[in-house]
């Protein structure tokens, strides 16, 4: 059970990380949420209204950085526990903005607490372990 929540954990980082990207296609296409960084940093504009504008574009690229250093790591063995709560935290944070931001439903229809909680599951079970 371990593996599969640090595979499906990574994974849907990376997905996520691909859509910045237009690794998924392009803006407007079929299951593409942003198609490119350009909407991705409008979108941490929108969800995070209380940063300075300015904060936007910075913010973006240093998600997108964590995102992929934790989806790395999880697919290692490298201090597993701490990436798990740090994953769960990154993504309780995304619920929580997408929340207030847009209300209740895009953070349910994208499943961020749910993947918030499966990371935070992944870390008590590891913690059990040890």
């Amino acid at each position: 059970m371990i593996g599969c929540l640090k595979i499906a954990l990574a994974l849907a980082f990376l997905s996520a990380v691909a859509d910045r990207f237009g690794l998924w296609g392009a803006p407007g296409s079929e299951g593409v949420f942003w198609g490119n960084f350009e909407n991705f940093v409008a979108y941490t504009r929108l969800i995070n209204p209380w940063f300075p504008k300015v904060l936007a574009a910075p913010i973006s690229y240093f998600i997108t950085g964590l995102e992929i250093a934790l989806a790395i790591l999880l697919f290692t063995k490298w201090k597993t526990k701490e990436v798990a709560f740090i994953s769960g935290l990154l993504l309780l944070t995304f619920a929580v903005a997408m929340t207030f931001s847009l209300g209740p439903k895009s953070a349910f229809d994208y499943n961020v607490f749910t993947a918030a909680f499966a990371a935070f599951a992944l870390y008590c079970l590891l913690r059990r372990r040890h």
